[in-house]
């Protein structure tokens, strides 16, 4: 070892303890907040993922690991007279339903088919669930969804809104 010299642990802290604090985490936009559930609907295993980004929440719904359909609703209430928050129905009308001012825009695969339909409805049932629970909220959401079945089961449908609210 040469004279005036360190061992390179010692260099770290050196170098570490010039440097000075470290930036506050808590308010960097990364890493991503992610959120994960899964549950056996149909007979199938279904996974449903979220991850809030600082521009988009992205929502992933999967069976047997697999995606066939992207779709994007702006979650942004461009109305003046709400400054931004979403109006929420009145509690005396079905909530069950998604809210009319959101619309779905398929990106990726199944257009034109049944497969389409029930990707916007799943979208916009997620938009509401997500402006429910922040009525300011307004990123784009980004959905993908890869079902097994192209045809929408009751059971299937509150099942899957069910893990997706475990996650948002």
């Amino acid at each position: 070892m040469l004279p005036n010299s360190m061992p390179p642990n010692a260099q770290l802290k050196e170098v570490m303890r010039d440097a000075g604090p470290l930036l506050d985490q808590i308010n960097l936009p990364y890493p991503a907040s992610t959120r994960q559930a899964a549950g056996v609907l149909g007979g199938v295993e279904t996974e449903v993922m979220s991850v809030s980004f600082s521009d988009k929440i992205l929502v992933t719904i999967s069976q047997k690991q697999k995606l066939g359909q992207w779709l994007h609703v702006p979650l942004e209430n461009a109305n003046p007279g709400t400054n931004g928050y979403h109006t929420l129905p009145n509690p005396n009308e079905d909530g069950l339903l998604p809210l009319a001012n959101f619309t779905a825009t398929s990106v990726l695969g199944a257009r034109g088919s049944q497969r389409e339909t029930i990707g916007q409805l799943f979208a916009c049932q997620i938009a509401t669930a997500i402006v429910t629970k922040n009525p300011n909220e307004n990123k784009l959401l980004v959905v993908g969804l890869g079902l097994e079945q192209a045809e929408l089961d009751r059971d299937i449908y509150f099942g899957v809104i069910d893990l997706v609210l475990k996650c948002i």
